[in-house]
């Protein structure tokens, strides 16, 4: 009854993900990758390879639980940076790096709420909102599901709940 996590499940082929389904494993994908070195990717790895890079659509698309991250020592923790590569897949040189790939705000938020809640075994507690559960949230100035693509950089923390608390007040 383990739920199995592969992290960085970045350059994957296709016919990985029917593994992944046939074995229970649950990707967590590292889309702001993208961003920051998919030009490289392009260039070493060409863009089919390149543009399969973090397939969170096709894993949504196959299932699949699949959560979202960064590492703070590689790329700076911004949260809001997450769910826009997720949503863009745009490079710094503009380049959308796999534009079949891209999923919507909705499914962005949900890879870095519910479904990594689900991956640790804590969507009892976290995760989503309801009674009895932990109430570590977040309050946004925007909404990331109804704002255009590039103006979800923008979007600032206003307030966030540790356990219900107030733990930072912009």
């Amino acid at each position: 009854d383990r739920r199995t996590v592969v992290v960085h499940s970045q350059f994957m082929r296709p016919e990985q993900l029917d593994d992944y389904v046939e074995l229970g494993l649950s990707p967590s994908f590292f889309t702001v990758h993208g961003y920051f070195w998919g030009d490289l990717h392009v260039t070493n790895l060409g863009r089919e390879r390149a543009y399969f890079l973090s397939p969170m659509a096709s894993a949504i698309e196959a299932g699949l639980h699949c959560s979202n991250h960064n590492d703070f020592s590689v790329t700076p923790i911004d949260p809001m940076r997450m769910v826009w590569s997720a949503v863009a897949r745009t490079s710094r040189s503009g380049e959308i790096i796999g534009p079949d790939e891209r999923v919507t705000p909705w499914q962005a938020l949900k890879a870095l709420t519910i479904e990594a809640a689900w991956q640790i075994r804590e969507e009892d507690d976290k995760g989503t909102l309801g009674v009895g559960k932990l109430a570590d949230l977040v309050i946004l100035d925007g909404d990331p599901t109804t704002v255009p693509t590039d103006q979800i950089l923008d979007i600032a923390v206003v307030e966030t709940f540790k356990e219900g608390r107030s733990v930072y007040c912009a």
